[in-house]
């Protein structure tokens, strides 16, 4: 067997070394990740119980959870369906009344354990009063032993089991290991550095006082606290930790990027921004001039730019964007934008063209179907150089074969469709150029300190004025027939319409298929023309579906969430969406964001029957604001962000302490410390 001695981090011992861990319990521990002594200090608790205030039987209430304590009395099993067992039951007394403990789908070793006279602690809700019952209580048997004051009269963790691990059994090791290894629980390197300097003057002010809860002192909160406010602080400190380690990474690789990448002149000249602001028609937005002002410093500094814009569904970004372009152009390099979908990029090569071949300057789509070749980084000394070229495309732009020479500029349109690395893979392909990432999705602040924590952020929190409202509404089945009569009544009136399918084909899961309404609905809304578009057809087929919607010859586009980012049909005004509840918040933010771009009043019509209440209230933020930041934060709080954005392709860690849907003031905390501690290598 190991001994902590063998290593020179105890911490780092195997869980072997623990007294009552042989191999057979090694084995089950190593089922929830806990292989190593440190491991087993940080098995966060999923929840607590204050047992110094155990409920009386007889004071229970119907609906509220507690926890009780009682002589089991009575137990037994009851078998239905040609003698599956499907029913456990046993009865506790604790003197003052009766409460009945019920296992539906029960396993036949219930019984060996479950039986007379046994004094059980149990936790649930009342569901019933007559009887008094607990459906699925959590239970834990109450033993006599050295450790009995762990276990009672104190407030209890609960921590994720296994089978074959008890909670008392895992609660007795945990307190055995912080018995033997306390003095390892020392402070991580980031606190040691900042423990010899003046304490950082943080803005906004700190959450966890380092001081008062080194993290000795968190951990063993964590498991055993005094008052549930302890286990709580003692988890922000944890939390603390992993949000520190993580934005120190980030700060370090900015860091060494300025280090290394001598940044392109690309301030530009006016040259051809000024008959590109003239061409428009409208005047930019403050919001708008205010971001260009921040980006043309950026494109003039000593190091390449990193900038993330955000705004909302509709804000003008592109604009943007394409003044951005010029500023390069007008510097005698060229540009690259990337798209996550072939739609939007020919979009943004239609628009773009249209936008700069009055300027003279060359826009080329790259896209899987659509290849062209990059101009060479020098023309022949008997040939005048080729002009600067803004070159459009997906994550073809990325291939190995492509190769971008005098690239000064990178747009990446939709970051939050793209992975981490495929943002970094273009940057390097074009050897450090200066980069813009754009999101129409508004990003949680946590999320911005964090995935984004390494680019400066900039704002348009201001649409272009004359855009019509947009109304949203949501709808049963019920009310179908009322909701296509209004559709075809917007079409009669000269506008265009959406309608979106979470799925392509048709399945089990019951959800509305696009290839099965197709051919109902052309029929339905006759004499106007239907077009589909999704991501199974060939993007040919899609471009010219696409091209029919924008020049109205066709008037209703049905289709996936592939319409999610970028189309932008002014005439279009209505957003029908079947089977709301199966797509997420920020998602159906998206898919509302590509109508209300004209001037006229647009309506978003969520169709759902979810019987869940969570799912219809979720949907009921959508008809309530139209403020994607708010919504953001709903679903992010609601999903998390491994859903919300993909675990891998967002490049993000996962926490066992942190957050990112509630910590946003340990997140900035964090960022303060990192770099207080970054400045103490300076």
């Amino acid at each position: 067997m190991a001994t902590p001695g063998d290593h020179a981090d105890p911490l780092a011992a195997p869980i072997t070394c623990l007294r009552g861990v042989g191999a057979e319990r090694a084995q089950l521990l190593g089922r929830l990740g806990i292989t190593r002594i440190g491991e087993l200090l940080l098995h966060r608790p999923r929840r607590y119980e204050d047992r110094r205030k155990l409920v009386a039987i007889r004071e229970l209430k119907a609906g509220e959870a507690a926890t009780v304590r009682g002589k089991i009395i009575a137990a037994g099993g009851k078998n239905f369906r040609h003698g599956a067992r499907r029913l456990f039951e046993c009865v506790l007394d604790d003197g003052t009344a009766h409460l009945h403990l019920r296992w539906w789908r029960a396993q036949p070793w219930m019984e060996n354990y479950f039986v007379r006279d046994r004094e059980v602690l149990a936790f649930g809700k009342t569901g019933s009063l007559r009887p008094r019952t607990f459906e699925h209580p959590e239970t834990e048997f109450i033993e006599s032993g050295e450790d009995d004051f762990i276990h009672v009269n104190r407030i209890v963790p609960v921590h994720p089991l296994t089978e074959g691990i008890t909670a008392r059994v895992m609660r007795s090791l945990i307190w055995r290991a912080l018995e033997h290894y306390a003095a390892a629980l020392t402070e991580p390197e980031w606190g040691r550095r900042l423990a010899a300097q003046p304490p950082p003057d943080l803005s906004p002010p700190s959450v966890v006082a380092l001081d008062q809860w080194p993290r000795a002192r968190a951990i063993r909160q964590l498991h055993f606290p005094d008052e549930l406010a302890d286990a709580e602080a003692a988890r922000q400190r944890l939390a603390l930790d992993e949000f520190v380690a993580l934005q120190l990474e980030i700060l370090s690789r900015r860091k060494r990027f300025e280090a290394r990448a001598g940044a392109r002149p690309c301030a530009g000249t006016n040259r051809l921004i000024k008959p590109f602001l003239a061409s428009l028609g409208f005047p930019l937005t403050p919001a708008q001039t205010r971001v260009l002002r921040e980006i043309r410093n950026d494109m003039g500094g000593a190091h390449p730019m990193r900038r993330l814009l955000q705004g909302d569904v509709g804000s003008g970004k592109t604009v943007v964007a394409a003044a951005t372009a010029l500023m390069a152009v007008e510097s005698g390099f060229n540009v690259a934008l990337m798209a996550p979908t072939e739609i939007l990029a020919a979009q943004h090569h239609h628009n773009f063209s249209r936008w700069f071949a009055p300027l003279g300057v060359p826009v080329a789509l790259h896209t899987g179907a659509n290849k062209t070749s990059a101009r060479p980084a020098a023309a022949p000394s008997s040939h005048p150089a080729p002009p600067p070229t803004l070159y459009i495309g997906t994550h073809a732009l990325v291939a190995r074969g492509f190769v971008l020479s005098r690239l000064g500029l990178v747009v990446i349109d939709e970051q939050h469709k793209f992975g981490v690395a495929q943002r970094e893979q273009l940057v390097r392909k074009g050897n450090y150029p200066h980069l813009l990432v754009m999101t129409a999705t508004p990003i949680p602040r946590t999320l911005g300190l964090t995935l984004y924590g390494d680019l400066d952020l900039s704002l348009i929190d201001r649409p272009p004025a004359g855009r019509g409202a947009i109304k949203t509404f949501l709808r049963s089945s019920a009310r179908r027939p009322q909701v296509w009569a209004f559709l075809r009544q917007q079409l009669r009136l000269g506008r265009q319409a959406y309608v979106v399918y979470p799925r392509v084909e048709d399945n089990a899961d019951g959800l509305k298929a696009v290839t099965k309404e197709w051919k109902g609905l052309r029929e339905q809304l006759a004499p106007f023309r239907i077009g589909l578009l999704h991501g199974r057809l060939k993007p040919e087929e899609n471009e010219r579906t696409m091209a029919g919607f924008r020049n109205r010859t066709l008037h209703v586009l049905l289709a996936t969430s592939l319409i999610e980012v970028g189309v932008d049909v002014a005439n279009a005004s209505v957003m029908l969406i079947e089977n709301a509840e199966a797509f997420g918040l920020s998602q159906l933010h998206q898919l509302r964001g590509r109508i209300g771009r004209g001037t006229e009043t647009s309506y978003c019509i969520l169709l759902s029957d979810a019987p869940d209440p969570t799912a219809r209230e979720r949907l009921q933020t959508l008809v309530e604001t139209t403020d994607g930041f708010r919504i953001a934060e709903a679903d992010l709080r609601l999903r998390g962000p491994g859903e919300l954005l993909g675990q891998q392709q967002s490049g993000l860690p996962s926490f066992r302490f942190g957050s990112l849907a509630d910590d946003l003031l340990l997140v900035q905390q964090a960022r303060g410390l990192a770099a207080a501690v970054l400045a103490t290598k300076d």
